[in-house]
């Protein structure tokens, strides 16, 4: 489950933990840092102390032990025109501060990097920062992360069956298509869960790519698992 954490405060959302606990449902929220001000200033006014509830929430149903098999990962996702920094390094800042100050505990942190796509986009354009933002990432482009891309191992699903080759292709309305070299039509088709047996299907397929696609070889790499190298 790919968890807002004050979602779990919501009303009529109570019960949603002891759900997720009951049919063992791996969680990834969703924490942009272990401070107040940084995560306030890009969330809003007193998201952090309510993520922080919500952590504990999870704590207490078992999300985050080493004793337990309930797993719960954090994300986190630079507040600016920057590359993440090292995932093992910030994991390590990420554990030590949160149970120190918190006593919150949780098993891996997962680094993502800022795609220059949507609300992003937007925010890159209206500070003229995207001709720069799209240099730093395509200037440090890093071939060891070629083999870890989601994209080469996963799909997205929309809420209609329609198949995706990444979540970023999933928001720009990229989605699966193509004519393999079986078929005769010069036509593309998209695709949709319907319209496939198997996965397998699809690997006769190229995966669509765009300019963001550099937002997930730059530096370490980037995927819905983390670094890929």
């Amino acid at each position: 489950d790919r968890c807002n954490l004050t979602v779990l405060l919501e009303p009529n959302q109570e019960d949603l933990v002891n759900f997720l606990k009951e049919n063992q449902v791996k969680v990834v929220a969703s924490l942009p840092c272990y401070g107040e001000d940084n995560v306030d200033a890009q969330r809003g006014r007193g998201v952090f102390q309510r993520s922080i509830a919500a952590l504990h929430k999870l704590n207490e149903a078992g999300y985050g032990s080493s004793s337990s098999d309930l797993e719960l990962d954090l994300v986190y996702n630079p507040s600016g025109a920057f590359l993440p920094p090292s995932q093992e390094s910030l994991e390590g800042d990420y554990k030590r501060e949160l149970l120190e100050n918190f006593g919150i505990e949780f098993n891996n942190l997962i680094t993502i990097t800022n795609m220059p796509i949507k609300r992003f986009a937007d925010h890159l354009a209206k500070q003229g920062q995207m001709k720069e933002y799209m240099e730093l990432l395509v200037n440090n482009y890093n071939p060891q992360t070629v083999g870890g891309l989601m994209c080469l191992n996963t799909i997205s699903v929309g809420w209609d069956g329609s198949l995706y080759d990444c979540d970023f292709n999933q928001q720009l309305g990229m989605g699966i298509a193509g004519k393999s070299s079986e078929e005769s039509s010069s036509a593309k088709k998209k695709f949709s869960i319907f319209d496939i047996e198997c996965l397998t299907d699809l690997e006769k397929y190229s995966v669509l790519t765009d300019n963001h696609c550099f937002g997930c070889t730059a530096g370490s790499g980037s995927s819905c698992q983390g670094a890929t190298a």
